[in-house]
């Protein structure tokens, strides 16, 4: 059995949505950055099936920006999550309304 580009798409489709559902469902905020980080994993699969449809390598340059975009966020949702646990002493979503003292 040979492995076709609607495999893959079938596999990011169903990683997106299983990343879409995180974000909705889930509460805490680490389970949310991981939700989209899940997605943006997602959009990888998709522009390199495409990139090896097509014989192009511009997906898979995408792909590099991508994954910065990915770290840069990591780093940066982490990092507020930190802050906001430190004065509130949860990272649970519902409970954080604000970022003022």
């Amino acid at each position: 059995m040979e492995l076709t580009i609607n495999h893959y798409l079938v596999l990011s489709a169903i990683l997106f949505s299983i990343g879409t559902a995180g974000v909705l469902i889930r509460r805490t905020g680490i389970v949310i950055l991981m939700s989209i980080e899940l997605m943006l994993n997602a959009v990888n699969i998709t522009l390199v099936a495409f990139s090896r449809y097509q014989q192009q390598v511009t997906g898979e340059i995408l792909v590099f920006f991508v994954m910065a975009v990915a770290a840069a966020e990591a780093a940066v949702g982490l990092a507020i999550l930190v802050v906001v646990y430190h004065h509130k002493k949860s990272v649970d979503v519902d409970e954080i309304n604000s970022l003022r003292r």
